[in-house]
């Protein structure tokens, strides 16, 4: 009953958060996370410790402050998911600028996966294209069965076709073949299976191989894209990058390397919206004491 409550709260709040002007909500994110960056939690640990970890070249006191600017962007981000669940294709679409380096289609000739990461802005992005065309998106599935409810709905409410992480291969194959494209997200520390240790920033993070697997079997192509919140309250820029040249390479390990190399290049430019508080670095290779 309790998160029946609260579910019904948060998105009767993010409903009204939809119909006010998007420079409203997105200033008013970030003005709590400001006010919530000045108390002390285990999110606000996980950021520093990722930080310190991940631009050792960096001062305290810059650090002190792209962990504050990394705040505001989270919680702001959560405002904003009242617009992106709740608000109309027209107010998105007017939102998002898109670029793309290549041919966007209802249908693709060879099987295309569109690589997320996780930005702040990610939903945007994702929303944004499922408008415009078809696609399948793989999510996570949350421990609370009524939050998971309502986000695989909204996330869904403009014909994306959603499938659990912990689903079949199979179903993602045959989406895949089908012509229709797959939105993934694969830089975050989903566990040992699948998955090997390869830099991030310097640091081994345990990085998944499945999407050189889907794409070996699959004979797909591996596009990346990157959704970044644009300056001065005006909305969001989708990138649509060229896809990854001879990917898979026959080497899941190398191919693991290669996308957080890219990530990597593409956190450089705005470090502030990538999604530091999550823990990155969870597991740890044989040996290795915990980090957080």
């Amino acid at each position: 009953m309790k998160y029946r409550i609260q579910n019904a709260f948060t998105s009767s709040l993010l409903r009204t958060f939809s119909a006010l002007p998007y420079e409203l909500v997105a200033r008013a994110g970030e003005a709590l996370g400001s006010l919530l960056y000045l108390i002390p939690g285990k999110r606000k640990h996980i950021l520093h410790t990722n930080l310190r970890l991940c631009f050792p070249e960096k001062t305290v006191r810059q650090r002190e402050e792209l962990a504050r600017s990394t705040f505001r962007h989270v919680i702001r981000s959560y405002f904003e998911r009242g617009i992106q669940w709740y608000g109309s294709a027209k107010a998105l679409t007017r939102l998002v600028k898109l670029e793309s380096a290549i041919e966007l289609k209802d249908n693709y000739e060879q099987p295309t996966i569109f690589l997320g990461f996780h930005f702040t802005a990610i939903e945007a992005g994702c929303m944004y294209y499922s408008i415009l065309h078809p696609v399948a998106s793989v999510y996570t599935p949350m421990s609370n069965q009524s939050t998971e409810d309502i986000s695989r709905e909204q996330r869904g409410r403009f014909g994306t076709e959603m499938i659990a992480r912990n689903g079949s291969a199979r179903e993602i194959l045959n989406v895949l073949k089908s012509g229709k494209p797959i939105m993934l997200a694969a830089d975050m520390d989903f566990g040992l299976r699948d998955s090997v240790f390869v830099p991030f920033f310097g640091v081994q993070a345990c990085t998944l191989t499945a999407v050189s697997r889907l794409a070996r079997l699959a004979g797909a192509r591996v596009v990346p894209f990157i959704t970044g919140v644009s300056p001065g309250y005006v909305g969001y820029k989708l990138s649509i990058f060229k896809p990854f040249d001879n990917f898979p390479c026959g080497d899941p390990t190398a191919d693991a390397l290669r996308m957080n190399q890219f990530l990597e290049a593409q956190v450089r430019l705005a470090p502030e919206q990538y999604y530091w508080v999550h823990r990155r670095f969870k597991r740890r290779p044989a040996g290795e004491a915990a980090i957080y």
